[in-house]
């Protein structure tokens, strides 16, 4: 049996790097794209990309996913069975600064990445979105099938692009594709402009750390082995374009007009931001110094999953406990920082 192949843009990248391990250890050869940006610390990327590099399995391209031809000369070398599309400029309060950086990354990427699945179409396209795109819904939780027409910052405001865009491409040209709803994801290796990152830190170094909208917020806060465990699993669960609408199940993203769906992978349940906090403060030993705050402009103060789509298309459902999943954060850290 021939190996499968996957291109995996975003390679080095946090959840890029989980899921080329993963890949490479179910049997894939993996053909990373990463244009190594200095958004943040770039050694950390380089530490990552050391580590897939182990793999004879595994190689990378530095360029940028939204550079004219890119994506298309890597598809039409590689041919790869699925691509899983990571990269993109992060952040929701970065894309208030720095709009610009999202039109590229994330506007025209998506863009290069639907054109070159148009000419060299793959077994699947499966793409990143974000549980920000559920913007200022209020009905939790937040389930697929709901209208999503009202992102609150720039960031949602690409990524719900990307979905629109690739379901354009997929009723036209006939590519099967999956967009992925992550939900706040955290775990070893994460990024440090997320809150598990500064928080650990700062606490670590005797510094407050600053509690938005006076803690009364919420997340869906998904341990990063369990997300990918949900993206490799949807490898497989390729969406066919239906005959009619009355063969959509009920609850099931499928478009009565592309073979497009999109799918939640979250932890199914939503845990006060307070409660997050005492579990890194419980794993340090230590007690946080703690500045309330008012919101921040573009947050939202709760997220939540349905994740029963998921569930019901691949039998999965990410499980880990966020007290765990912290420890296993926390201890990375203070190994990695000698700390």
């Amino acid at each position: 049996m021939a190996t499968r192949r996957a291109l995996v843009t975003g390679s080095s990248g946090f959840i890029g790097f989980h899921l080329s391990q993963r890949l490479l250890a179910d049997g894939w050869e993996v053909l990373g794209l990463d244009a190594m940006t200095d958004y943040y610390d770039v050694t950390l990327k380089e530490r990552r990309e050391a580590m897939l590099n182990q793999s004879p399995n595994f190689r990378v391209v530095h360029d940028r996913v939204e550079g004219a031809g890119v994506m298309d000369g890597l598809m039409a070398d590689f041919h790869p069975d699925a691509v899983i599309h990571l990269a993109a400029q992060a952040g929701v309060r970065y894309s208030i600064d720095n709009p610009e950086s999202y039109v590229e990354a994330n506007l025209i990427g998506t863009f290069r990445v639907l054109e070159a699945a148009r000419h060299h179409k793959p077994a699947h396209l499966l793409i990143a979105s974000t549980s920000s795109a559920y913007g200022a819904n209020e009905t939790m939780p937040y389930a697929e099938t709901q209208k999503c027409d009202t992102q609150m910052s720039f960031y949602a405001a690409t990524k719900k692009s990307n979905e629109v865009m690739a379901h354009s491409y997929a009723h036209l040209f006939d590519i099967p594709t999956t967009l992925f709803r992550f939900f706040t994801v955290y775990g070893p290796w994460g990024r440090p402009d997320m809150a598990l990152f500064k928080f650990t830190k700062a606490i670590l170094e005797g510094k407050p750390i600053d509690v938005y909208n006076h803690g009364e917020m919420a997340r869906d806060f998904t341990y990063v082995t369990d997300l990918v465990d949900g993206i490799v699993r949807l490898i497989d669960a390729i969406p066919t374009r239906p005959n009619a609408a009355s063969e959509i199940a009920e609850g099931d993203s499928l478009s009565p007009v592309a073979p497009h769906r999109i799918v939640n992978i979250g932890n199914s349940q939503s845990v006060p931001l307070m409660e997050f906090i005492a579990a890194i403060e419980a794993r340090l030993g230590i007690e946080a110094q703690k500045n309330f705050m008012d919101m921040q402009a573009g947050d939202v103060p709760a997220t939540w999953a349905d994740a029963s789509l998921l569930m019901r298309l691949t039998g999965y459902k990410p499980q880990t406990a966020v007290q765990d999943g912290v420890a296993a954060f926390v201890d990375w850290y203070r190994d990695y920082y000698r700390c």
